[in-house]
């Protein structure tokens, strides 16, 4: 009976019941972990914030101030040496196979947790069990894994379980999210979505999403994509067990707009993303002698959401010149675009 376990379940049993435990685990880590705590995208309910942690803890040993920490680092100082896990600066194949090496040794250093992990639990269970025993969570989950499932597929259960976690999340989130797919957007570092239908990974799939707005809770964005992660927020939210904070904002284009304002000018700086996405799609159109001049005019559009010394008349007074002068010119898609510009309300 030990060796087969109390549950003595099939090897198809077996198999169902382990995808479902690491698709607990990804909902934690998305849901709890990234959104809620990193990013402040929702409010959980104290007891779905409770059964995240005991379940985080009993299945990766994380510690919910190191890993906020450590990805609010990551999008601080992203693409750049001091980026904890970016496969541009320390290669894709060390960020997929050694993510979480990375990542072990970046929740060592005492200046990422004091600077980047503020907020985080600090009760008595984090203090006194969470913390200073992460480790030993895992052990009761290998104890309880032999126990229901048997010696052998119990320990094969728990070895997928602890591999879980560190290949997906930080492994190919944080190496292929930043190597290769598809992008909506145009943020400064080198984010992909991976896949529009993320039902995997939680929906961190759709990394370019999420490093455009990482305040939402919501990563999908355009028509065709899935989230599996906002499925179950929405769920939570239904029970009364969650609250949306913010979700990414709509672009809205007046079809009857024309004049230059503030308020043109407030939703260019908040769709900028957007905006340079959009630029590099027109300026597809574009032949050779024209790009250095599309070039040019898109490093003076980004300036824009870079003068925070500027007041607001100085920058909508900007972004007027910006659109005339791209008018002027006699390049058809540039005029297309400025005159796309002009319709943000």
């Amino acid at each position: 009976m030990f060796f087969d376990g109390l549950l003595n379940l099939p090897w198809w049993g077996d198999l169902l019941v382990l995808l479902v435990l690491v698709q607990i685990t990804i909902a934690a880590v998305t849901i709890y972990l990234h959104r809620s705590q990193a990013h402040r995208a929702l409010e959980l309910h104290p007891a779905i914030s409770h059964f995240f942690r005991a379940w985080l803890w009993l299945t990766t040993g994380m510690v919910t101030k190191e890993w906020a920490a450590i990805h609010r680092k990551h999008h601080a100082k992203c693409e750049t040496e001091d980026d904890p896990h970016s496969p541009q600066v320390l290669g894709i194949k060390r960020v997929l196979f050694g993510g979480v090496v990375l990542y072990v040794r970046e929740s060592h250093k005492a200046e990422t947790m004091e600077k980047y992990g503020h907020g985080t639990p600090d009760d008595w269970l984090e203090r006194n069990v969470y913390t200073p025993y992460q480790k030993f969570g895992i052990l009761i989950t290998a104890g309880v894994n032999i126990a229901l499932f048997g010696l052998i597929p119990g320990m094969l259960m728990f070895g997928i379980q602890m591999a879980w976690i560190p290949f997906w999340a930080a492994g190919v989130i944080n190496g292929i999210g930043h190597w290769w797919g598809y992008r909506n957007y145009q943020p400064d570092d080198a984010s992909r979505n991976i896949t529009p239908w993320a039902f995997w990974i939680g929906g961190e799939e759709l990394h370019n999403n999420h490093h455009a707005y990482p305040t939402s809770a919501k990563f999908s964005i355009r028509w065709f994509e899935f989230d599996l992660g906002w499925m179950y927020i929405s769920a939570l939210a239904a029970l009364g067990l969650a609250d949306v904070r913010k979700t990414a904002p709509k672009v809205k284009l007046h079809p009857t707009k024309f004049e230059v304002d503030a308020a043109t000018l407030q939703a260019v700086i908040l769709h900028r993303y957007e905006v340079l996405a959009k630029y590099a799609k027109f300026m597809k159109r574009a032949s050779d002698s024209e790009v250095s001049t599309w070039n040019a005019m898109r490093a003076e559009l980004a300036k824009l959401w870079e003068r925070s010394t500027l007041s607001t008349e100085e920058l909508v007074h900007q972004l007027k010149d910006w659109c005339e002068r791209a008018e002027r010119t006699n390049i058809e898609p540039l005029r297309d675009f400025s005159l796309r510009l002009r319709r943000y309300a």
